[in-house]
């Protein structure tokens, strides 16, 4: 294993550094977004997966969320309670259910799929087609990682 130079070690903390930045300026913006919608940005992040994903077993769901399957249940019960998504029995397994979106849901995931689309162009508006292609290849390969 090679040893890490002093040099190594501050392009290191200066990345930390930088990760820690943007991802606090992202979550900033997103705090701002969903401000106004009467919804947590968890609540969000649900309906967001499910719009991507469309009909999603509450197990799969879980995982993608990163919660337990009974933390998901009651965020999924308040979504409910609000009329933006509705559980479905699964057609052959009686102990399973999907998670699909309402109308309601579709047109909260659309708008704010709209908010992340005009963000990534607003961020992205200074850089040239091949430094977005470089940063997009980077972040599909860290994103492997995760």
């Amino acid at each position: 294993m090679s040893q890490s130079t002093p040099d190594d070690v501050a392009h290191v903390e200066e990345l930390s550094h930088q990760l820690v930045e943007f991802y606090d300026k992202i979550n900033s913006w997103e705090h701002s977004v969903v401000k106004g919608s009467g919804l947590s940005p968890a609540q969000m992040h649900t309906i967001e997966v499910i719009g991507h994903h469309q009909d999603m077993r509450m197990k799969e769901l879980a995982e993608r969320l990163g919660v337990t399957t009974g933390t998901l249940t009651v965020a999924v019960d308040k979504l409910e309670r609000k009329g933006l998504v509705e559980r479905k029995p699964h057609h052959s397994d009686r102990r399973s259910w999907f998670v699909a979106l309402t109308a309601k849901g579709q047109a909260a995931f659309a708008q704010h799929d709209r908010f992340h689309n005009d963000f990534t162009k607003d961020i992205s508006e200074g850089l040239t087609n091949k430094e977005i292609t470089m940063f997009s290849s980077l972040l599909s390969k860290l994103l492997n990682r995760m």
